[in-house]
């Protein structure tokens, strides 16, 4: 799709068609591999200005993304220029150390995350002990390179150097550890991406049923199409050993929950991005076969590929 601009001219301002949204995975897995963790940027198609959702693998990622021709630049302009911010789900380093590693080449721009994931950025990460600290706060020197930007869960706020709004969620890991997720939107689309998460039963908690209840009126509205939410392990993995994980019979779980708010015919059109696949085995293969053949509300299951652009419409 090529960018369009409005006819209508107020003044000297132009005011620019909602766009569709373009993710490019940098990293899919959950573990093990260090080249290719969790690591999504998400964009308006045909810009450059993106917001990193987890920053697992990072300059690798883009190597990819190069490689099969989704960058037409180099590593540098992407780490740089086209990467606006981050979103940190939580202070996991498969979700983060692609982020710490490429910090003395990056440049300045804010990490958005609640409450928790800073205090871990501040007293695990970005201290002298551990690398030197990139952010504004926290231990001297402060090296200023990273704003933190605590998010208030369920208020929205605007994602600097965008078109996006967005709000973010609590969401149980282990409870009562936290992680979150972001609600991603402009006028025309949304994406919700998970970081990890347990399912609410296993949890003991009702981080997810609080998110179903808040996303339901996008998603009968149509806007919200899209959810990116991590399936770690396959069914065989006994549910006192997830560690805050889901698999896909707590997927049709969650769904069954979510269709209540929204009607069962509504979650024929939605589309699930498999994130953070434990890519042990044949791990992968059973998650993907035990999704297909077991699909009561007929959701598209998307298993992203690193550095393979997805377009949303």
């Amino acid at each position: 799709m090529k960018k369009y601009l409005t006819p209508l001219c107020f003044g000297l301002s132009f005011f620019a068609l909602a766009q569709n949204i373009q993710i490019v995975p940098l990293g899919v897995y959950g573990g093990s591999n260090e080249s290719n963790l969790s690591s999504y940027l998400i964009g308006e198609e045909n810009t450059t200005n993106y917001l990193a959702l987890d920053a697992g693998t990072i300059y690798s990622g883009i190597e990819k993304g190069i490689e099969k021709g989704t960058f037409s630049t180099d590593n540098s302009t992407v780490l740089k220029d086209y990467i606006k911010g981050y979103f940190i789900s939580h202070g996991h380093l498969d979700h983060l150390s692609g982020m710490i590693i490429n910090s003395p080449e990056d440049t300045k721009k804010p990490i958005y995350a609640i409450t928790e994931t800073i205090d871990v950025l501040k007293s695990k990460y970005f201290t002298n002990t551990a690398w030197a600290n990139f952010g504004n706060e926290g231990e001297s020197p402060i090296l200023n390179k990273y704003q933190y930007r605590s998010s208030q869960i369920g208020k929205s706020f605007p994602i600097e150097n965008t078109n996006f709004t967005a709000t973010v969620y609590e969401l149980s890991h282990v409870n009562p550890l936290k992680s979150a997720a972001i609600l991603i939107e402009n006028s025309k689309n949304a994406v919700l991406y998970f970081g990890d998460t347990g399912a609410d039963r296993v949890e003991k908690s009702d981080k997810l049923s609080i998110i179903w209840k808040n996303i339901a009126s996008k998603i009968k509205a149509g806007k919200l199409k899209t959810l990116m939410l991590e399936v770690s392990f396959s069914n065989a993995q006994p549910e006192h050993l997830l560690f805050g994980h889901l698999t896909p019979k707590l997927i049709n779980e969650e769904m069954e929950k979510l269709a209540k708010e929204v009607g069962k015919k509504h979650l024929k059109d939605l589309t699930i991005i498999v994130t953070h696949i434990k890519p042990k085995g044949d791990n992968e293969q059973k998650i993907i076969n035990e999704l297909s053949e077991n699909n009561p509300f007929k959701i598209n299951y998307v298993f992203p590929k690193q550095g393979e652009r997805i377009v949303i419409k």
